[in-house]
């Protein structure tokens, strides 16, 4: 029977667990400190943390005192099976007095001998972010203080996964970006080349990319694409159509065709992404270029005699909603020498309360056949929004004199 406890006691439980010397630690040692405090507090045998895996929709132990082989074996458990499940799928605390056979389905709880199982969801703004749950070797009636403990415990473990879980996507989502976009463009025989990426989200991590890469044939690739939304998603679908797309320019001697060849590999495999993406492939004597664009804007192309204007190329539909009787299509552009081609992102023209024609002509203005780089700071500075609200990939290509 779970003793009665005085006010005092409640007090001293409260501030064991709302001290705020714990936001100073990392995630992880701030579940193993709270876990330390709730065995003391309650005087339990063992203490346990299992998040959400939402991919899986399994519990995944995270943290654990007392049953430690829990998290070295990475035991999970799916919703509504076991005793972690069965908290977790009805969303409120279980009291297990006598702990039988038929509740658990974890083969440690059963080796280590727990009688009794208290267990409390951990919940933020009503989603389900895991199950913590405390447990004892000889029988117990757990209270309504006991539980009321646990349950404020739970929230600050809600605060903390939360920020661990926000902290690894970012990261994540960084490291793969940052593999991803070209740290250096390449130097590359007859042009000259610049790029630009500013993010435009809190997370500094988007779907906006640009890639460029000699092929075997001395033919040069230039790509630049948009993959819809922020975060870490985004950043791997990114990936994944980057990567593909290389692959599918080294057997592919038309745009068009690598795009087609893309589409459907989008369509398949990352079904509900919105991206869109221009390849051009500018020849060995940098003469000529040819573009194929799905669902991406038009390039700017910069003559060294005469203004510059948007490229007359078709804009086939994005990747992944293109109908297997529509080809897609590439066209011959000439690139005279000095002349300057501008790829972009549309978060680049793109301002709130304006139509987006009204940047196009905006850019087509600050284009010229200069300094790739000079180019680029110059759209960025005087192009791009202020406060952009999405990314912004440039990528400018001049033909040498």
């Amino acid at each position: 029977m779970s003793p009665r406890i005085n006010d005092d006691e409640r007090l001293r439980r409260l501030e064991a667990v709302t001290d705020a010397t714990l936001s100073r630690l990392d995630v992880s040692d701030l579940l193993d400190e709270l876990l330390d405090r709730v065995r003391d507090l309650l005087g339990v045998d063992t203490a346990a943390i299992l998040l959400l895996d939402a991919h899986s929709g399994q519990l995944v132990a995270t943290a654990a005192k007392g049953l430690e082989e829990e998290v070295r074996a990475g035991f999970r458990v799916a919703v509504g099976r076991g005793f972690a499940g069965r908290v977790a799928a009805a969303r409120t605390a279980v009291r297990l007095t006598d702990v039988t056979p038929n509740d658990v389905v974890n083969p440690i709880l059963t080796a280590t001998g727990i009688r009794s199982l208290l267990g409390v969801p951990i919940l933020a703004g009503g989603d389900l972010m895991g199950v913590l749950h405390v447990g004892t070797l000889s029988r117990r009636e757990f209270g309504d203080d006991d539980v009321r403990l646990l349950e404020l415990v739970a929230d600050r473990v809600a605060a903390a996964g939360r920020i661990r879980s926000a902290k690894l996507d970012q990261s994540a989502a960084l490291a793969l970006q940052r593999s991803l976009l070209p740290a250096r463009l390449p130097s590359v025989p007859g042009v000259d080349l610049a790029a630009r990426y500013v993010p435009g989200h809190a997370t500094g991590i988007g779907g906006d990319w640009y890639d460029v890469f000699v092929l075997p044939s001395g033919w040069l690739g230039v790509v630049i694409g948009d993959v819809s939304g922020h975060g870490l998603a985004s950043a791997v679908v990114m990936g994944r159509v980057r990567s593909a797309l290389r692959a599918y320019a080294l057997i592919c001697d038309d745009p068009a065709e690598a795009l087609t060849l893309l589409d459907r590999k989008v369509q398949h495999f990352e079904a509900g992404s919105l991206t869109t993406a221009l390849y051009a492939m500018i020849s060995p004597g940098r003469d000529l270029a040819i573009i194929s664009t799905a669902g991406h804007l038009r390039p700017v192309l910069a003559g060294p005699d005469g203004p510059a204007a948007l490229v007359a190329v078709p804009v086939d539909p994005p990747l992944g909603v293109m109908r297997p009787d529509r080809p897609r299509r590439s066209t011959a552009v000439p690139l005279a020498p000095g002349a300057l081609l501008l790829c972009y992102t549309d978060g680049l023209v793109e301002r709130r309360g304006e139509v987006i024609d009204t940047g196009l002509e905006r850019l087509v203005a600050l284009v010229r056949a200069d300094a790739p780089d000079a180019v680029c700071a110059t759209v960025m500075s005087e192009a791009a929004d202020a406060l952009p609200t999405d990314d912004v990939a440039v990528l400018a290509v001049r033909r040498r004199d």
